[in-house]
């Protein structure tokens, strides 16, 4: 630090310190576990110990101030002295095993991650194995600065959690000289939704001018009226267009994709909807004003040519002013129940709800407005046949869910019975209803499963709302008493016992040829065959395989039960989809980055399986020495030479959503690659301290060592390790970038602030960005 950058450190720090040392000027234990935020108390009396150099029990400005400014200021072996200290519990000055194994079970703890007793165990032995050198049974100083030396990762920029604490700010960055709306990136990247908003603008001015011309005779606020009214009638049709999904999907097979901005249709959906908020507002407002100023050369009221139809106004038995303030009122109430914090805030049903009135509104425009039904004949004809279609397909061929699994973090996992004629894309969703949840209800969920997993659909649906909630609940209880019995009498329950068990000895076989591990784990929260692999083709797969349930009767119930969090059943349910996504284009592409943020991950374990199993296809090996290679099949489907997928979760019990298929993926890449693999998997758990904080150095190097023993990852049970924190963006895309694999494609499905983040880092390395939102 400078000797401005100094002053200003001790500066905040003083003031930090007295505002929570308070009269006594002095910190205690409590006030120091408060400050630091920990939630492992060890770390906060060990740090505490370490910084109450005189064992006063309490900690002065000037000890905190000798203690940070060797952490901050301190070299290299200063940082270690002081961390080895931390481990170091009795201060004999080594760490035996039990202080090892303590202090490993504490950073577990701080980083919300749960292993059994054994495996922590197993990272202690690893961890003092190797930092042992002499076999002394101890580890000295020497011995674990030489071990970290092995770790430069952790080393380079080593902090604590206390010091960053009371870390004055960091100066403002100097902002960018270039705004990223003005960079050439941005443009070419946003190219088509820009030239689509430049054209929108330009036919809705030109809409404007024209009506407010041709009434040019008539008062400012009579003008204003029209032009608005006028761009209401291209608006409320428009935004008719941007929802045809069965036109849109079609359209995404076609040149057009090139052109349009097809896979924004819901950002321009919204864009519109608030245009048609705004011109309301403006179109009342004014014919407000306009019926003031006629109130007073007529013999109405204001009241009157608002509220009733005697002036006579409108072509529908004057009915314009009484159809426009419900319009108003209509259009206000779903602005208002569109916005995120409606529909993001576990209210969806109150958005689905308001938002089926724009039947009224059409309704109403046909009365309000003369011309509205020249503007909206063609795109209301499309829409209702859509919608005709839809419900057709939707009650054709009895769809039944026949298998449910509930997962960690109430996730719920729906196997629907597929029928022939369904077809899509990986990545496509649909609109599910299921009237024992909600008879009138439809929400959208992306397809989890491959296209050429022919017999079913896989759904991952998260509690996240009324709706899901009610869902997840519905499969939860037991089922009642006389639904068994029925069962009973039906023999359906011992049919469905006995293909459990054959489920058992399938999976049984399987974790003898594998590590018990990671299997039990596909077990215990798959249930079945069919939810721990990938599709097989149809000539190869078996009944597990293939994802069926045993043959059940087309009645509404839950029959047996196998597991805790898993069962067969027969409940009805109605499929309307499916409908296309962004990541249509990912088979377009050469370098495919699929990043998924919890949930997100569902568009992409339909893809993934695809791709893999079209990458199998494409795979030969040599009978005689094994060798292995992808022929260099001109593909017209499938451009691909490099996928990167990033996962990242919050927690440890997330990843278990889709452990087994993950498994599987890298089973199928176990040999080597000429060219390096195909698919790489990178995951990131954001409990997890990262490697460079004082309180998870030595987990992670435990974390390291054992995989690298046991070629397998502690916390997923995958052969990829899982990376503490969030992922650096500009390392991992500055990464991928010096590849050279072709051209690069990110495709993100997640939180929308997130979103914000990686679509900025896109830009800057010039990688296409697509988002799917539905």
């Amino acid at each position: 630090m400078s000797a401005d950058e100094d002053a200003r450190w001790l500066e905040w720090v003083t003031k930090q310190f007295e505002s929570i040392a308070g009269d006594d000027k002095e910190i205690d234990l409590d006030e120091f576990k408060t400050a630091l935020k920990v939630k492992e108390s060890f770390f906060a009396e060990r740090f505490f110990a370490l910084f109450d150099s005189d064992g006063s029990g309490s900690i002065s400005l000037d000890e905190l101030l000798e203690a940070l400014d060797l952490l901050i200021h301190g070299g290299e072996t200063d940082k270690l002295r002081f961390l080895f200290r931390v481990y170091d519990v009795d201060g004999s000055g080594s760490i035996d095993p039990d202080e090892l194994r303590t202090v490993l079970k504490s950073c577990l703890r701080e980083s919300a991650i749960s292993l059994p007793e054994e495996k922590l165990d197993d990272l202690t032995l690893a961890l003092f194995e190797s930092a042992d050198k002499d076999s002394s049974g101890a580890i000295t100083f020497e011995e674990l600065k030489a071990e970290l030396e092995d770790f430069p990762e952790v080393m380079e920029n080593l902090t604590i959690s206390a010091a960053n604490w009371l870390k004055p700010p960091e100066a403002e960055r100097k902002q960018r000289q270039t705004p990223r709306y003005l960079t050439p990136t941005y443009w070419q990247n946003n190219s088509r939704k820009l030239l689509f908003l430049c054209g929108y603008a330009c036919l809705s001015l030109a809409l404007f001018v024209g009506a407010v011309l041709q009434h040019r005779r008539g008062s400012a606020c009579y003008m204003l009226a029209k032009g608005c009214g006028q761009c209401l009638n291209f608006n409320c049709t428009l935004v008719t267009v941007l929802m045809l999904r069965r036109c849109l999907t079609w359209l995404r097979a076609t040149w057009v994709v090139r052109v349009l901005p097809l896979d924004q249709n819901i950002l321009l959906h919204q864009i519109v909807g608030y245009a048609i908020l705004g011109y309301t507002l403006v179109h009342t407002a004014a014919h407000v004003l306009n019926f003031v100023q006629l109130a007073e050369r007529s013999g109405f009221s204001v009241w009157e040519y608002l509220l009733t139809t005697r002036p006579g106004i409108g072509w529908v038995k004057g009915t314009a002013s009484v159809t426009g303030v419900v319009l108003q009122v209509l259009i206000c109430l779903m602005g208002l129940c569109s916005s995120t914090f409606v529909r993001r805030g576990g209210h969806f049903e109150v958005f689905y709800w308001s938002h089926l009135s724009y039947v009224w509104v059409w309704s109403l425009l046909m009365v309000h407005c003369a011309n509205f039904w020249k503007w909206f004949v063609v795109p209301g004809l499309l829409f209702l046949l859509e919608k005709i279609i839809g419900i057709a397909v939707s009650r054709m061929g009895g769809l039944y869910i026949v298998e449910v699994n509930l997962l960690p973090s109430k996730v719920t996992h729906l196997v629907i019975k597929r029928p022939q004629f369904f077809q899509f894309k990986p990545g496509d969703y649909v609109y599910i209803n299921i009237p024992a949840i909600a008879k009138y209800e439809w929400h959208p969920f992306t397809i989890s499963s491959a296209p050429e997993q022919s017999d079913s659909l896989w759904l991952h649906i998260r509690s996240m709302g009324q709706w899901t909630n009610r869902l997840y609940e519905y499969f939860r209880q037991p089922p009642s008493p006389r639904r068994l019995a029925a069962s009973l009498r039906s023999g359906r329950l011992s049919e469905t016992r006995a293909d459990s068990s054959g489920s058992a000895h399938a999976n049984a076989a399987v974790a003898s040829n594998q590590d018990n591990a990671v299997e039990l784990t596909m077990y215990r929260h798959n249930g079945s065959r069919a939810a721990a692999t990938p599709p097989l083709p149809p000539d190869q797969a078996g009944p597990a395989e293939r994802g069926e349930a045993p043959p059940l009767r087309e009645v509404d119930h839950v029959s047996g039960k196998f597991g805790e969090n898993h069962r067969f059943c027969n409940i009805k349910c109605y499929v309307d989809g499916p409908y296309g996504t962004p990541t249509r284009q990912i088979f377009a592409s050469e370098h495919a980055v699929l990043i998924g943020a919890g949930i997100g991950i569902t568009p992409f374990a339909s893809i993934l399986q695809s791709i893999m199993y079209r990458y199998r296809r494409r795979k030969q090996n040599c009978p005689n020495c094994n060798y292995s290679w992808c022929e260099n099949i001109k593909d017209s489907e499938m451009k691909l030479r490099k996928v990167d997928f990033i996962w990242i979760n919050r927690d440890q019990k997330s990843f278990e959503w889709f452990v087994s298929l993950l498994t599987k993926l890298e089973m199928d890449q176990a040999d080597g690659e000429p060219e390096g693999r195909f698919l790489e998997m990178h995951m990131y758990m954001t409990s997890a301290l990262c490697k460079n904080d004082m309180k998870a150095i030595g987990l992670q190097m435990a974390l390291d060592l054992l995989a690298k023993k046991e070629k397998r990852d502690s916390i997923t049970g995958l052969r990829t390790r899982t990376q503490p924190g969030r992922p650096e963006w500009a390392k991992v895309f500055q990464k991928v970038s010096e590849e050279n694999k072709g051209k690069v494609h990110v495709f993100y499905c997640g939180s929308p602030a997130l979103a914000k983040v990686i679509k900025a880092q896109c830009e800057h390395f010039g990688f296409n960005f697509y988002k799917e939102n539905f």
